[in-house]
């Protein structure tokens, strides 16, 4: 690894930039994208062909404080039993202007908390998105799911309907960080809901852990991976936590002088990531990390391992619907997301129609650098050959892009007579060289660290 003083004086601690899960990044998504962009890209779609559907269940039992996502608390069943009853509607919508013979390469339940939904409500939900669109040979249904809320008549609700993949977020198995974050979740909990996942023949088991927390240390830190890797999980997403709290009010109640410094956040990756390449994990581009046989390892060593809004995958389909609040769709012509407010989205459900209320349409260049920033993401390296011959750009003006990057990082990234290539000195840096090929203001709010 690069010396920490050339990281610094490049700007890696200091630096804040986008995650990019998507190109353009939703910061520079706009209003002129509407419902009835969603209601033609979807009626564009093939037939015949395989798509991808993601549901958001906005809802939690507690708010976590380290979280950013779009969650709203609840106490009840009711307000979940009514979302439920909003996102069959919308599903019925999606049916009518579904072209014919749709399959489902990936579908995901994510939120929020999926699992806040009761067993029969599951298996509504699930009878009626398979009894519109089935899934595809090998195509793989997956939900996110809080340990904190979750039991054996869920996990069998789940099983039933089809689930094969399980996501648990995990975050850190300390108690004192579990406190100060406001996620209160055992180990002993969250073991006896992966036998549980696994008891009822869901082997893929996904799981998330956090660095940068408030408190954490390498010691912290160790302990908590060794504990999780004694679950077997099939793949492993090592995030560094954002500290957003002008964007997440939230995070305000974590104290910002617990937090590691920069340099303290890369030494806390560092021991983890060893710690799961020691364990027999292949590391997943920049902060994923799967057992050889798992999808991602397959896809990262045949060339095809893709990224998307919930970070390296292994599906390859153009298309990905996304029904519920705040909800994020991709089709070939753009991005479409869905009112945030639950409240905006209902209404718009029950006006009879989708609530997309932003979005992007993509411009041929917007096409040229999302293919270049996803490869480096996921393969930290471009090919040339490639590139010329699905974008129209001359070899002048790819190499001239590629140099400016490279000297924007003192020649760590190195052009090669295939591309253009980041040596593993030059890795911290992927999402700062990544910045380099886009296009659009990074001025904008909501970017993380870069470590």
């Amino acid at each position: 690894m690069t010396g920490q003083s050339q990281l610094a004086r490049l700007g890696l601690f200091d630096a804040r930039v986008p995650r990019y899960t998507s190109y353009p990044t939703a910061p520079h998504f706009g209003a002129d994208v509407n419902q009835s962009h969603f209601t033609n890209w979807v009626r564009a779609i093939p037939e015949g062909s395989s798509i991808s559907l993601y549901l958001h269940v906005p809802f939690c039992r507690h708010l976590c404080w380290f979280c950013a996502c779009r969650t709203q608390g609840t106490q009840s069943e009711e307000p979940v039993r009514a979302y439920l009853e909003t996102l069959k509607s919308e599903l019925a919508l999606l049916k009518k202007i579904l072209p014919a013979d749709l399959t489902l390469s990936r579908l995901h339940w994510g939120g929020g908390t999926p699992t806040l939904m009761t067993a029969d409500m599951i298996s509504e939900l699930a009878g009626t998105v398979l009894d519109m669109i089935p899934m595809a040979k090998g195509g793989e249904f997956s939900v996110e799911i809080d340990p904190n809320e979750i039991d054996e008549s869920r996990i069998k609700a789940l099983a039933e309907a089809g689930m094969n993949r399980a996501s648990i977020g995990v975050q850190d198995f300390d108690e004192e960080i579990q406190k100060v974050i406001g996620r209160i979740q055992s180990y002993e909990l969250t073991k006896e809901a992966a036998d549980m996942i696994r008891a009822h023949g869901i082997d893929s088991l996904n799981a998330d852990i956090l660095y940068g927390l408030p408190h954490q240390t390498d010691t912290r830190i160790a302990e908590s991976v060794l504990k999780l890797l004694t679950l077997n999980p099939s793949r492993v997403a090592l995030y560094g936590y954002a500290h957003v709290p002008w964007m997440a009010k939230r995070q305000q109640l974590i104290p910002t002088d617990a937090l590691p410094a920069p340099e303290e956040r890369l030494g806390l990756f560092d021991v983890a990531r060893k710690l799961f390449m020691a364990d027999g994990y292949k590391e997943i581009g920049i902060d994923h990390f799967a057992l050889p046989d798992d999808g991602l390892a397959v896809k990262q060593r045949e060339g095809h391992l893709k990224r998307n809004f919930q970070g390296y995958t292994d599906d390859t389909s153009d298309v990905l619907i996304g029904l519920g609040a705040s909800s994020i769709s991709k089709f070939p012509q753009g991005f479409a997301q869905h009112a945030s407010g639950t409240s905006q989205y209902t209404t718009a459900v029950r006006d009879g129609k989708f609530a997309t209320v932003r979005g992007h349409v993509f411009t041929e260049d917007d096409l040229l650098r999302a293919r270049m920033i996803e490869a480096l993401m996921c393969d930290f390296r471009i090919n040339s050959a490639e590139i010329l011959d699905k974008f129209d750009i001359t070899r002048t003006q790819l190499e001239a892009m590629y140099k400016k990057a490279s000297d924007d990082f003192e020649g760590l990234p190195q052009i090669t007579a295939e591309g253009f290539y980041l040596p593993p000195e030059a890795r911290p840096l992927t999402r700062m060289v990544a910045r380099s090929f886009d296009a659009y203001d990074l001025s904008k709010a909501g970017h993380s660290s870069a470590v």
